[in-house]
């Protein structure tokens, strides 16, 4: 390839790649006027549990998002976008809104959406103010995320006030009015959140977070068990040992109770530790996940990006009775300009006194220039004592401007 690229150089031929042939695609897409954004996402998931009676899931479907943001005039902005999710052939699976309730499931329904609808202002230097329909993470999401594994993600209608004026500090208090779920479906609630992050420390950043979770809708009563109220300290950090290798630490632990409407009276706690080592481009980790239960109700996070926690088979998206405990090592290598990842966990009761099972998850994505990108995953829950055993697997391809 260097041999034919120095003949066609010595005869004034240049050689072009595909993102320079991109770029002008990428280019006009943006200007002046603004920009339009665009995310092209397909998705085969395989989903097969065995022992409840439900037939393999094959979910085919292509995601589009397709959106605009203005330009900036005086500190004001905004943007709009569209999400739709088809079905590429035959509907065998379980969309949890297609009552295909014989295939197991797959919660990626058909369906087409405003996605984000938001207006903000940054005017004044270091703060920033937006309401509307948008996108809130925090963190590793395990809290407050945006689902984005899902073909429709989870999105907020809120107004958001974030606050940089003091030396690395950054505040940002949220106000929830409803949510835009996974299902396109929407959830009613009244829900303060409060953030802290503070980077000033040598070797790490300590965050502060308190949520406020209030399902009040009376026409949906069912979800008065998720209203909750959780108080939680986060410090996240490496350490350098030479240019090249550097130790991973993070600790965390948050106090969950009940709620407003909730009508049952609870208290929990979660834990959370990690120690790993990345050299070499790889990444070594071992982490504990502890949430706990009280009066037979789970510490629960349900505005969390779940399937990135306990297992990518999504055993555990709701905490048992019991409480669970996932004791898990990761192995992460970066080779070839692919990215490989495997996981084991172990997961049992809050005590260690029962087991539930063990599952066996591994990854391998690669980005092509700044606007495609693969994936293959597999997941596989071995079941000892919670659920049935369940084997996932994922192909995706994915391009954006």
């Amino acid at each position: 390839m260097k041999k034919i690229a120095a003949v066609l150089f010595s005869l004034g031929v240049t050689t072009v790649s595909a993102e320079d042939l991109l770029q002008p695609v990428a280019n006009s897409f943006k200007g002046d006027w603004g920009q339009i954004k665009t995310d092209l996402r397909y998705r085969y998931e395989y989903a097969d549990e065995e022992g409840n009676n439900k037939q393999e899931g094959h979910a085919s479907t292509m995601r589009l998002r397709l959106g605009y943001l203005t330009p900036n005039f005086k500190g004001f902005e905004a943007y709009a976008e569209m999400e739709g999710n088809w079905v590429l052939g035959k509907e065998r699976y379980n969309s949890l809104r297609n009552d295909e309730t014989k295939y197991s499931v797959v919660a990626d329904p058909q369906e087409v959406e405003l996605n984000r609808a938001w207006l903000s202002y940054t005017g004044i230097q270091g703060v920033l103010a937006k309401v509307g329909r948008q996108r809130i993470i925090y963190d590793n999401h395990r809290f407050i995320g945006n689902v984005g594994w899902r073909q429709l993600e989870q999105t907020f209608d809120s107004v958001v006030i974030r606050n940089n004026l003091l030396p690395d500090t950054e505040i940002e208090v949220a106000f929830l009015w409803q949510v835009r779920g996974i299902l396109s479906n929407t959830i009613q609630m009244t829900s303060p959140l409060l953030h802290l992050k503070y980077t000033g420390l040598p070797y790490g950043q300590v965050i502060a977070y308190g949520y406020w979770l209030d399902y009040d809708d009376r026409k949906d009563s069912r979800n008065f068990t998720l209203s909750s109220q959780t108080y939680g300290i986060r410090f996240i950090g490496d350490y350098p040992i030479d240019d090249r290798t550097k130790v991973l630490y993070t600790a965390e632990y948050a106090r969950q109770m009940d709620f407003q409407r909730n009508p049952v009276d609870y208290a929990t706690d979660y834990y959370h530790f990690m120690g790993g080592l990345s050299f070499y481009g790889i990444t070594l980790q071992g982490d504990i996940e502890n949430l706990t239960a009280d009066n037979r109700i789970g510490f629960s996070t349900p505005l969390s990006t779940l399937h990135a926690f306990q297992g990518w088979a999504d055993k555990f998206l709701v905490t048992p009775a019991n409480g669970v405990r996932d004791v898990y090592a990761t192995v992460a290598v970066k080779l070839w300009g692919a990215r490989l990842m495997g996981v084991y966990h172990d997961f049992q009761d809050e005590n260690g006194g029962e087991r539930y099972g063990e599952e066996y998850d591994a990854l391998l994505t690669r980005k092509f220039g700044r606007h495609f990108s693969v994936l293959l995953k597999y997941a596989y829950y071995n079941a000892k004592g919670f659920s049935t055993d369940t084997q996932k697997v994922w192909g995706q391809v994915a391009m954006h401007f």
